[in-house]
């Protein structure tokens, strides 16, 4: 169950005593199947699968939470093709033209009636909660996608101040200053992956992957003018990943020294091996986050600001 992507969002201290009842909180949000007039329905979800009631797994000060929606697909081709054969067969029998406010309303017609037989497609999203930090991390690099987890956790607590990154220091700045400079913070180093952009409105963009970072075509970018926008690193040893200058993590992977603590010859069933993984992926992202705020400047913040 390890997230291949983190939004990143810092919620104030005053947060933390709140969760104490998120289990209680999150029933009252649970999500219920999609009503034959719904286009959409959201809500929490099992961590552990369909067969589990349960909508929290918590490990120490960590809560992983699950957040789950059914949204019935109706394709705007399929609604257009209806509302054209109503609109001919009232030219046909009438042999007048639909003028504006009645062909809208036509179309909410047809929608109410295509809506019951539309496919339902389901969607599940991870998060975790980190409340002795104040992390809130989202397995999506969608902006919306994140910002969708953080309202419908605020809807379960009622309050929920989870702000994104203001770092202290230009991430953008900063990423191109290592690669210029090739001295990176202790532990870190580069990898093979990064995009360079002129800062420039509607500037020029060049994507690197499988490229060794320190040759003199990609110095020769820099020295143009364009700033690094994402880049790959590795850290410890232990995780690599692509950092934007949004400070979104992509393509996170954990290395072989961190998935062999894994033993999943004894793991006596799923469950186990969620609560294995979500241990180890937790203690790892933890000292990842440390070093993050160190380098970027990401204070928690607090209830005045």
């Amino acid at each position: 169950m390890f997230f291949r992507n983190l939004s990143l969002f810092r919620f104030p201290e005053s947060v933390s005593k709140s969760l104490k009842k998120l289990e209680k909180d999150l029933e009252s949000q649970r999500l219920r199947e999609c009503g034959p007039m719904e286009l959409a329905t959201r809500g929490f979800v099992s961590p552990f699968g369909r067969e589990s009631e349960e909508l929290l797994h918590q490990i120490g000060e960590f809560s992983l939470v699950t957040i789950g929606a059914e949204e019935r697909l109706l394709p705007s081709v399929v609604v257009n093709e209806a509302l054209a054969e109503k609109l001919a067969k009232i030219s046909e029998k009438e042999g007048r033209r639909v003028g504006g406010k009645e062909r809208k309303r036509l179309k909410e017609e047809v929608i109410s009636e295509l809506l019951p037989r539309a496919f339902i497609r389901p969607s599940r999203l991870s998060a975790y909660l980190d409340a002795s930090q104040g992390w809130f991390v989202v397995d999506s690099a969608s902006r919306k996608a994140a910002e969708d987890a953080v309202s419908q956790v605020r809807e379960a607590l009622g309050r929920f101040p989870a702000t994104p990154m203001a770092p202290e220091e230009s991430p953008r700045a900063l990423m191109t200053d290592w690669l210029i400079s090739g001295k990176l913070p202790s532990g870190l180093v580069l990898r093979e992956d990064c995009e360079l952009r002129d800062p420039a409105e509607a500037g020029a963009i060049v994507r690197c992957r499988r490229q060794d970072l320190e040759s003199d075509e990609v110095r020769e970018h820099l020295k143009s003018g364009k700033q690094v926008f994402q880049l790959g690193l590795e850290f410890d040893e232990r995780v690599s990943f692509v950092l934007g200058e949004d400070l979104v993590v992509r393509r996170l992977r954990f290395l072989d020294v961190v998935l062999d603590q894994l033993d999943k010859d004894n793991v006596e069933s799923a469950r186990a091996e969620l609560d294995a993984s979500f241990a180890l992926m937790t203690l790892e992202l933890k000292n990842l986050f440390e070093r993050l705020e160190q380098w970027f400047g990401l204070p928690r913040p607090t209830d005045r600001g």
